[in-house]
């Protein structure tokens, strides 16, 4: 099924009093797509915003989903709501899979089908995705920190690891499941090692009879030579020591190069291997730019760096393509990073230069960001804050100004609200108010990649057959044979996604990414230890 969202097509209406105006599509729900249609809600303008989740994601505050802090709701308010008060902006949902620099449109893919959208200006604000470096096959053993499906997966394997290993009988499987690895020592690695540290010693520590949790292992590795690099020396250094009182191992210019079910193989500086016995490991390491970038670049002639981040002129537009935008993870430009301040400005920026266009005053202006500074929280009542040059702050006065920075930013009084009491619960307190998991948050995204793996396989084994069939039908007057085959094949191939997935959910949920009880001894394949790491 195709849909045209154009103001001629019936299939989907325009936004209200669209005909005739100028038409602005939007990818991407994040932080650049949502303050660009905003910053957009006076102007004479029709918005199409194209969103592959229904929810504008906070996602400074993910690692507090992972952690039982917050409710995946509270840092993922739903778009439409959002919006709902901005009659010139209508929200689709759907996978965006090629932009027509040429024909100005926009292709997306939901379950219902493929939905064509023009426009006479784009703001490409997709986002980024995590990066494994080159061995993404870690994902399935090392979930990244990029989405709330990430979130409530690692809920699950966090919270589930401490539940196993009441069930272990021997003290070296209960150790395996009480050692949790956070691969990556930047803000999003350090948050999540320190509230792992929380949870262990202070949250759980009376909640089990068999287990002791303050003896679990948190464990926080990098290649880098510091915590916290961008932050410099002495706030490195002081988040370094905060980390190791709490109990959490820091372990740095250490590579990773094998991830697996029950550890993590590593080099450390001096070239000796190692391995790291573990069931839960989480990946805070590297980024990587929606693929939506290479297409641009690939299309306009322009280039993309390491990252696939799309390199932009200075007033974020596409170079040759004036009507294009391009805002947040996905630019490359005088080397800013990859933060949500960035991507909120460069929104504004680009509906900025939408509206002065509009009304035909100059516009081109270079974007100017302006750094409001750096946090991270280390544990409760502790984090580190850098702003501009010359300021540092540390301790309890930076982590008044984190929890103040972080309620300002949050979509909606409602969130803040009840983001404010959850706080109270976890740091004035011993409780976390969202420790529900259930065991397909655990499995469903290996399942869900291993079935489209199936249903791929499937589909061309069933062109393959077919076009065998055409050939002999062509030989002998009848197709008859070949039809036969490819019944036979989609026999086999559903039979084969009915085995895996059974297996999946079976007792062991061997082959599901789902840690097994029985295989302790498994060692890393030669794969493991190719290259790639933090």
């Amino acid at each position: 099924m195709t849909v045209d969202t154009s103001a001629a097509s019936s299939a989907t209406p325009a936004p209200a009093g669209g005909s005739g105006r100028h038409r602005v599509a939007i990818i991407g729900s994040g932080f650049g797509g949502l303050w660009a249609t905003e910053a957009l809600a006076k102007a004479p303008v029709d918005i199409t915003m194209i969103s592959e989740t229904s929810h504008h994601l906070f996602q400074p505050l993910l690692y507090q989903v992972a952690t039982g802090v917050l409710s995946e709701g509270e840092v993922a308010p739903a778009t439409r709501e959002v919006l709902k008060k901005q009659p010139n902006a209508m929200v689709l949902l759907g996978r965006v899979t090629d932009i027509d620099l040429a024909a100005r449109t926009v292709t997306s893919l939901s379950p219902l089908g493929t939905t064509v959208t023009p426009y006479d200006t784009l703001i490409v604000a997709a986002g980024a995705g995590q990066s494994y470096f080159g061995n993404d096959h870690f994902s399935e053993f090392a979930p990244g920190m990029k989405s709330i499906d990430d979130a409530l997966e690692l809920r699950g394997r966090i919270f589930g690891s401490f539940e196993l290993a009441e069930l272990c009988t021997d003290p070296a499987d209960a150790e395996e499941w009480l050692t949790f690895v956070v691969v990556g020592a930047g803000p999003t690695g350090v948050e999540m090692a320190g509230q792992i540290s929380e949870l262990a010693h202070r949250t759980l520590r009376r909640d089990f009879r068999r287990i002791d949790t303050t003896k679990a292992r948190i464990i926080l590795l990098d290649a880098a030579p510091a915590v916290l690099g961008v932050f410099g020396d002495h706030l490195s250094n002081i988040a370094r020591k905060q980390l190791e009182s709490i109990g959490v191992e820091v372990q740095l210019n250490v590579k990773v190069v094998g991830v697996d079910n029950t550890g993590v193989e590593v080099i450390d500086p001096d070239g000796t291997h190692r391995r790291i016995r573990s069931r839960c490991k989480v990946w805070a390491a590297g980024v990587s730019a929606s693929p939506l970038g290479k297409q641009l670049a690939e299309q306009s002639g322009g280039e993309v760096d390491r990252a696939g981040r799309v390199k932009v002129n200075e007033d974020l537009t596409l170079p040759g393509h004036p009507e294009v935008f391009v805002v947040g993870d996905m630019m490359a430009l005088n080397n800013l990073p990859g933060v949500a301040q960035v991507a909120m400005q460069g929104g504004k920026h680009a509906a900025g230069q939408i509206t002065k266009r509009l009304r035909s005053e100059p516009a081109g202006q270079p974007f100017k960001y302006f750094d409001k500074g750096s946090m991270a929280t280390i544990s409760r009542f502790h984090a580190v804050c850098s702003v501009g040059n010359k300021i540092r702050l540390a301790g309890f006065t930076a982590w008044l100004m984190w929890l103040a920075v972080h309620v300002m930013y949050l979509v909606g009084f409602k969130n803040r609200f009840t983001t404010m009491i959850h706080w109270a619960v976890s740091f004035l307190f011993r409780g976390r108010s969202q420790r529900t998991t259930t065991r397909q948050q655990i499995v469903a995204r290996t399942l869900m990649a291993r079935l489209s793996a199936t249903e791929e396989a499937l589909n061309e084994a069933r062109a393959a057959r077919t076009s065998v069939g055409v050939s002999q039908g062509g030989v002998n007057g009848t197709g008859d044979a070949g039809e036969d085959r490819t019944e036979a094949v989609d026999h086999e191939a559903a039979h084969d996604t009915v085995a895996e997935l059974s297996t999946a959910y079976g007792t062991t949920a061997e082959g599901a990414g789902e840690p097994k009880a029985d295989d302790r001894e498994t060692e890393p394949t030669s794969g493991q230890s190719s290259g790639g790491g933090s």
